[in-house]
């Protein structure tokens, strides 16, 4: 057990020092404050795809969606293709016409195509909602991974984390940030491919024992299903595909990412190289779910992955097996802490006070200390639940404003808030009372499939009825995010150079 205890260590350290190396040493140096936040759109595609997938596979994926697969076996391998469809959905709908409106984040969206800083207001409080859902997901993931492997109490595990994403967010905004992710996306590959690649062969070749059966896996533990999260039915899949293929567009920390590129044809190039890079972790998941379901049935989720070692090869081998994998989970745990973190941070920044540097670092660091309370006050499940209860709030507020926005003229600020308010009220109320044991039939259980159309119903018929609170510029507006740049006005301050058609 020491020896597992000091490869955890070892691999946990080494993970820390290189995030705060390649994040803290020699920051770029940027000329203004909107630089510092889309780091001077200098990033290219590829290293941006590989940053988006390092946010995008966190603790739900390095760990949850594995476990999940050994608890309820095939029905979960689904989940991969939701995320999929999400980045279709945002290559071809949203991203050229968002990075031609010249909007950073998505409250600043909100303000500029329906001209109402109430509306901005608002959408902010929905931003930080969901990237605390994210925070507090991984911040519960670090503490049951530290305490298993190492014996220290859970909350290490989440200070070490949150200090960490801080330092890096803070010391050059989405440069650092962007370096830190695409760093750890290439480690955790290499991580769980190489380990999951050894167990599989030492299982298949004799190395060690298993039942030749995966049948016999034990049965899941109650509570461990949320807003269709969990439930291997059909309509429980559905649920999940639909607030994942909804719900992407909405998250805060993968819609900057399309602004952090040169121009539009760079930006959809990085979307395109974040589904092939996804594909290929994607890949990792059901080995480790299938090793799982035979080995270690019954464990806990979020703990499938890292007890796989010492069930398989106790001993050195396995301690150093386990050693790596801790190393790959604290990375999937900074790399989406530290880009939810610079993504809410300047969404809240930008609407609480003037924007600059440092309002973004206060408001960095005051979002991860909201997270750690959070964290405190709440007890730790299964890290895929919370992460799929963000993107069905994202799916039922965000995903409505965003294709309402940019394909229909007629779209209202009070037909958006009207929206919001039911599709994400409506979400908020049915998870509250599952959890309470207050049941409203299947509509509680899956929530997104009800809760998602009528968010767009709503906005609809609350826009149709408040036709005078069109802005009076939306046809200049939807012109500049949709005709292409030399077709535009000259004046206006596009995102894209004169020359990119994207």
């Amino acid at each position: 057990m020491n020896a597992t205890v000091g490869a955890s260590a070892a691999g946990i350290a080494f993970v820390i020092i290189l995030a705060v190396t390649v994040g803290t040493v020699r920051p770029r140096r940027y000329v203004t404050v909107a630089e510092f936040y889309v780091a001077a759109r200098a990033v290219r595609p590829w290293w941006n795809g590989a940053a988006i997938s390092s946010e995008f596979t966190s603790a739900a994926a390095c760990l949850g969606l594995a476990g999940l697969i050994a608890t309820h076996g095939a029905p979960m391998l689904w989940y991969p293709v939701g995320s999929a469809a999400g980045y279709v959905v945002i290559l071809a709908l949203v991203v050229a016409p968002l990075r031609r409106s010249g909007t950073y984040t998505l409250p600043d969206f909100a303000q500029w195509r329906l001209g109402s800083a109430a509306l901005r207001r608002y959408a902010t409080c929905h931003v930080l909602a969901i990237g605390l859902l994210y925070l507090v997901s991984q911040l519960h993931a670090a503490g049951v991974v530290l305490h298993l492997l190492t014996g220290l109490p859970p909350w290490t595990g989440w200070l070490t984390v949150s200090l960490v994403s801080v330092v890096v967010a803070l010391a050059g905004g989405m440069c650092s940030v962007t370096s830190v992710q695409a760093v750890q996306y290439w480690l955790k590959l290499i991580v769980f491919a190489g380990v999951g690649l050894v167990l599989w062969y030492a299982w298949r070749y004799g190395a060690v024992g298993g039942p030749p059966e995966v049948a016999g896996a034990a049965a899941p533990a109650a509570g461990d299903s949320l807003a269709g999260a969990g439930d291997p039915s059909l309509p429980g899949v559905l649920t999940v595909l639909l607030a994942c293929a909804l719900g992407t567009m909405g998250l805060p920390h993968i819609v900057v990412r399309v602004y952090t590129n040169p121009d539009g044809r760079s930006a959809r190039h990085s979307i395109v190289a974040s589904q092939v890079l996804l594909g290929l972790f994607f890949l990792l998941p059901p080995l480790y779910g299938i090793l799982g379901r035979v080995h270690v049935p019954g464990a806990h989720v979020d703990q499938v992955v890292l007890l796989l070692p010492g069930k398989m090869l106790p001993g050195p081998a396995g301690d150093v097996l386990t050693g790596l994998l801790a190393a790959g989970a604290f990375a999937a745990f900074l790399a989406t802490s530290c880009g939810v973190l610079a993504a809410v941070g300047g969404a809240v920044s930008a609407c609480v006070t003037r924007p600059s540097v440092a309002s973004f670092r206060i408001a960095v660091a005051a979002t991860a200390g909201a997270a750690l309370t959070l964290t405190s006050l709440t007890t730790a499940g299964s890290s895929v639940l919370l992460v799929l209860l963000g993107f069905s709030l994202s799916a039922a507020t965000f995903c409505p404003l965003l294709l309402l926005g940019i394909w229909w003229r007629r779209l209202t600020s009070a037909g958006v808030v009207a929206g919001f308010a039911v599709g994400g009220g409506l979400t908020v109320a049915l998870v509250a009372g599952d959890l309470v044991g207050v049941k409203v039939g299947v509509v509680s259980q899956y929530p997104a499939p009800f809760a998602v159309p009528l968010s767009f119903a709503v906005m609809v018929v609350v826009s149709l009825l408040t036709p005078g609170r069109v802005p009076l510029e939306v046809d200049r507006m939807m012109a500049m995010m949709h005709l292409p740049d030399d077709l535009a006005s000259p004046s206006e301050d596009r995102s894209s150079p004169v020359d990119d058609r994207s």
